[in-house]
């Protein structure tokens, strides 16, 4: 009997990799791995996530497309075997442009959105943050699609953030990658309000 609980408690205990994960069937839902431990994402975003997400890819692409690649979910970002997340979106600059591969991207971007939902306040600001600061990742916006403010963060010290800025209403977003600048009204000007 003790063997068979051995057997069982190490089948738990075993992390969970990409390779794993890659060789999933599809199921139809969306997953992340954090440390090596899989996680389901909450169901489709609302519109109004969608919206902004839209309007700020737009305006990124609009901008800095020559300079960034600029990606939006589903995308699995490789961090580590053990660290797989699908950021909202993501950019990175061109002379970096070996991390993205057929898989998804194998490194960590230059900037990473999240934009956050009711559901996932707590995984973006806290889990994610983390996760993306451990690995390198040197820029980290929140856009909070309800107060309608996006916090810009920076990496210090190699391994936790610091914010750096908050944005609301008819101030301009800029950052330390040049060819960011929009005012953050106006990836809210045609959302609804719900």
């Amino acid at each position: 009997m003790e063997k068979k609980n051995k057997a069982k408690d190490q089948i738990k205990e075993q992390q969970v990799t990409y390779e794993t994960y890659a060789a999933m069937p599809d199921d139809g839902q969306r997953y992340e791995i954090v440390d090596g431990s899989m996680e389901m994402m909450t169901p489709s975003p609302s519109t109004t996530h969608q919206a902004v997400s839209g309007e700020l890819e737009f305006v990124l692409k609009q901008s800095c497309k020559s300079d960034y690649l600029i990606y939006d979910a589903p995308l699995d970002v490789i961090l580590s075997e053990t660290n797989v997340l699908q950021p909202d979106i993501l950019m990175i600059h061109r002379s970096r442009q070996h991390i993205v591969t057929d898989r998804g991207i194998e490194g960590p971007p230059d900037l990473v959105v999240e934009i956050l939902s009711p559901s996932s306040r707590k995984r973006d600001k806290v889990i994610k943050m983390r996760t993306y600061a451990k690995h390198g990742v040197q820029e980290y916006w929140i856009v909070d699609s309800a107060t309608r403010i996006l916090e810009q963060f920076q990496l210090i010290d190699s391994d936790h953030y610091e914010l750096c800025n908050l944005f609301e209403g008819d101030d301009t977003v800029s950052d330390k990658l040049p060819c960011v600048s929009f005012v953050i009204s106006d990836i809210f000007r045609e959302i609804p309000v719900f």
